[in-house]
């Protein structure tokens, strides 16, 4: 299995989310790029946000999200072992 675009989105738009204060949400607009607004529907569908054009981040969405987080964090830092 490897990321597609469609995960990608999804991944970004949960990065979106504002996980110090979980009573902000976000609204994806009607004129957002397609591939955000995908991002948005599949989120909701998947019971990890509250609307179909974003909401807020369920239960599942908020340890889904700190997950997408510790994943960036982890593989935009330099590793400490690199080989060439």
């Amino acid at each position: 299995m490897k990321f597609i675009p469609n995960n990608i989105a999804e991944l970004n738009l949960l990065l979106q989310f504002d996980m110090s204060s979980l009573q902000t949400g976000i609204k994806v607009h009607q004129d957002a790029a397609p591939e955000l607004i995908a991002a948005a529907k599949s989120l909701f569908d998947r019971g990890l946000s509250t609307q179909a054009d974003g909401g807020y981040l369920t239960d599942l969405g908020i340890e889904v999200a700190e997950h997408a987080q510790k994943l960036l964090a982890i593989i935009s830092t330099k590793p400490e072992h690199a080989t060439v």
